[in-house]
């Protein structure tokens, strides 16, 4: 009788790893557990987004996915040899320049971007341009690590609007829009925030990113995939939100909800998935035994060999990835100190041909001020019938949390019931737009910063102004002024704020008057 044959025993992982690539992956350990300590609240921020916002969810997949794109690779990966590339401490150090100015700035988008980049860019000095060839597109993935796309909210409310317009139209029944506010003989309807489509567009871009790659060859075939990731999640939105209004003419706005809560979200966001993958299914041109990558032209790449002699060690590669970080660490611990000298109080002060009025607006308007060291809220009104109400706040710094002119702060505060209608009319020197609440209820809202110098409605100047003190270590206090009046039936917002604007004099002075800054 033949004895039986003895599977062979796995060799245990690390002898399934070749020589020439341990090393340089105890290095990139190293590397990456540095920037995942030191770092570590940019690391949990981004967490608690992608657990606790139905936007971001879609990225809890993302860390497995990136495992499996390079355990894909890795059969071709391994003839290649790694070697450290000065090269990438220049995109680590970019990645952490990065980081400081969007702490500068308060922009958290820019930090998340940022450690996320030095998680490349360590990856590049550390495995060089030929491994790094081979692992281009689960290293471009990694950027879907970072939560964006909350700042195309307003523009997807308002492409939602036009398109369920434009199906009720094809429907028949009378409606009228008044910016993202929908009124029909069922009810009056606001496509919120939250029935923008952002996040089905969001999931959707990085869905067909990951299917371009895995399942076609072709760039025009994978060009024209994203193109219809792109398109249908947000035409799909606009029938999702004609769909609710549809049915609250028929059963009433109730179920109406009820049905959007149950089916409409990721139900809904499966089925347009599968659509668009129907769509592409037969275009599909990568077999299912190809190659991710050819290792042996990246190989003989003359390029690749040119710019690979840019060499340099694993151990200065990881002091000179040690040293960036404990300066741009360092350099945004120093700017974190600023504190600009600000008053014990402030107060409105007086209008000449204008007095303070008690009565409040016909719908509660609050604007956000988030982290500002000083807060003010008042109405005045003349003797012409012209009421507007003046916000001012005052902040010793611009960090996170407490930015003038941060997402979500100001006129139109993120949440509130008040939605974005259009902007305004041209003021100097300011940002206007007007703003709509349930009713509906109209307002013009006028918005100023001031830092320095400079007087500005641009949250990008302001930003740059804020980044530039950062940098030169320099404290100076910034405001913000939003002047707004009502719109309605014998109030003109307009000429109101003009008025009122007409008695201050210049907006930049009436404004350090108030900071006690000159």
């Amino acid at each position: 009788m033949m004895p039986e044959a003895v599977p062979a025993a796995r060799p245990p992982m690390l002898a399934r790893v070749p020589q020439a690539w341990r090393g340089p992956l105890l290095a990139l350990g190293f590397a990456w557990a540095a920037v995942f300590a030191v770092f570590f609240g940019d690391w949990a921020d981004m967490a608690r987004q992608w657990w606790d916002s139905s936007t971001y969810n879609h990225i809890l997949l993302v860390p497995p996915i990136l495992g499996w794109l390079v355990a894909q690779r890795w059969p071709q990966l391994r003839s290649l040899a790694p070697q450290g590339w000065w090269p990438g401490l220049v995109v680590f150090a970019g990645a952490g320049l990065l980081w400081t100015l969007g702490d500068f700035a308060g922009l958290s988008l820019a930090r998340q971007l940022g450690v996320v980049v030095m998680l490349q860019g360590a990856a590049l000095a550390l495995l060089g341009p030929r491994v790094a060839t081979g692992l281009l597109f689960p290293l471009g993935y990694m950027l879907f690590l970072v939560p964006f796309g909350d700042e195309m909210i307003p523009t997807l409310q308002t492409v939602t609007a036009r398109i369920t317009m434009a199906l009720l139209g094809i429907a028949g029944g009378p409606a009228t829009i008044d910016g993202v506010f929908i009124t029909t003989p069922a009810g009056y309807f606001e496509v919120a925030e939250a029935c923008s489509g952002v996040k089905f567009l969001i999931a959707m871009i990085a869905y067909g990113t990951l299917v371009a790659n895995v399942c076609f060859r072709s760039w025009p075939r994978r060009a024209g995939f994203m193109a219809l990731s792109l398109v249908v999640p947000v035409l799909a939105n606009g029938v999702r939100a004609w769909g609710t209004i549809f049915l609250a003419g028929i059963f009433g706005i109730e179920f109406a909800a009820g049905f959007d809560h149950v089916f409409y979200g990721w139900v809904f966001f499966a089925i347009v998935m599968a659509l668009t993958m129907a769509a592409g299914w037969k275009f599909f041109d990568r077999a299912v035994d190809d190659p991710f990558i050819d290792a042996d032209a990246i190989a003989a790449s003359p390029l690749l060999a040119r710019v690979a002699g840019l060499r340099i060690a694993a151990f200065p590669a990881l002091a000179g990835i040690a040293a960036l970080i404990a300066l741009f660490v360092g350099w945004a611990a120093a700017a974190e100190r600023l504190e600009a000298a600000l008053p014990a109080q402030i107060e409105l002060p007086e209008v000449a041909g204008w007095h303070r009025v008690a009565d409040g607006p016909a719908f509660p308007w609050a604007p956000l001020h988030g982290g500002a060291d000083h807060r003010l809220l008042g109405r005045y009104a003349d003797d012409r019938g012209h009421v507007v109400d003046v916000s001012f706040a005052l902040y010793s710094s611009q960090v996170e949390g407490r930015e003038a002119g941060g997402f979500g702060q100001g006129a139109l505060p993120l949440g509130s019931r008040w939605a974005w209608e259009a902007a305004g009319p041209p003021f100097a020197g300011a940002k206007v737009d007007v703003v709509q609440a349930p009713g509906p209820v109209h307002r013009l809202a006028v918005t100023r910063y001031r830092t320095g110098a400079l007087l500005t409605g641009s949250n990008a100047r302001l930003k740059l102004a804020n980044i530039a003190d950062r940098l030169l270590l320099r404290a100076r206090p910034t405001s913000a002024l939003i002047l707004s009046a009502e719109q309605g039936e014998g109030a003109d917002a307009v000429a109101a704020v003009h008025a009122f604007e007409t008695a201050i004099g210049d907006p930049g002075r009436w404004m350090d008057r108030i900071a006690q800054v000159r």
